[in-house]
């Protein structure tokens, strides 16, 4: 790569001057870069928690569903279902974590009251209420995990990308613009030694033209006879 640029001051000043911005801008990102593994560190503890209540959740609401099918039988437990006249509504919108774009999930109607459940108090019975109840927890853990583990995704995701950017910078860009600024210093090296050896042989020569042009002077001067008075 050093091949391909000019070994001039002016190219030397622009190449600096990328170093500077390069090697500033490799801070910048690795400094992004820890601060958004530490954020995933935190999403992560929060979605391995999730993790462990969604499956805790359901495994309530299928044992909660099993018994009301068993003591209530299939045609019951689908009535009370089918009876639902409000259905949860979901709401999405967005944070900004690091300048990752992550999405807040938000629920309504989800958890409700007997009285709204639209199934009659009187044709159901208590194991009906306890599944439905561990259905709409079940329901609210889904949502939080899907908000956590989309989160996670996308840090995931700019951690990798930012790390690349870091290795790119690190690896490749910079050492190039090192290579580059020590291949022209020595270029402008080599040619300062080159014009300081050519002015001193023009000094040289100078002063040895300078110097025979004072002889050459004296010898002319010796050659001429002094005139005395008898002539």
């Amino acid at each position: 790569m050093a091949k391909d640029v000019k070994p001039t001051r002016k190219e030397l000043m622009e190449i600096e001057d990328r170093i500077d911005l390069s090697e500033r801008g490799h801070d910048t990102l690795e400094q992004k870069r820890d601060g958004l593994i530490m954020e995933f560190m935190d999403i992560l503890d929060q979605a391995q928690e999730v993790r462990g209540g969604l499956s805790e959740n359901y495994e309530d609401a299928q044992r909660k569903l099993n018994m009301a099918r068993a003591m209530e039988g299939d045609v019951a437990v689908r009535g009370a279902a089918a009876a639902l006249k409000e259905h949860p509504e979901i709401t999405t919108q967005s944070k900004n974590i690091m300048g990752v774009v992550v999405p807040v999930i938000e629920s309504s109607r989800v958890k409700k009251s007997l009285d709204q459940r639209g199934y009659g108090l009187l044709g159901t019975s208590a194991r009906i209420d306890e599944a439905a109840e561990a259905y709409e927890e079940l329901l609210e853990s889904i949502i939080l995990a899907a908000e956590v583990e989309t989160a996670m995704k996308k840090m995931l995701e700019e951690i990798e990308t930012t790390k690349r950017r870091v290795n790119a910078l690190e690896f490749k860009l910079l050492p190039d613009l090192y290579e580059n600024q020590e291949y022209i210093e020595q270029k402008l090296e080599e040619q300062e030694r080159e014009e300081i050896f050519r002015l001193k042989k023009i000094k040289a020569k100078k002063e040895e033209e300078e110097k025979a042009e004072k002889e050459a002077e004296a010898a002319e001067a010796s050659e001429v006879e002094p005139v005395t008075a008898d002539d």
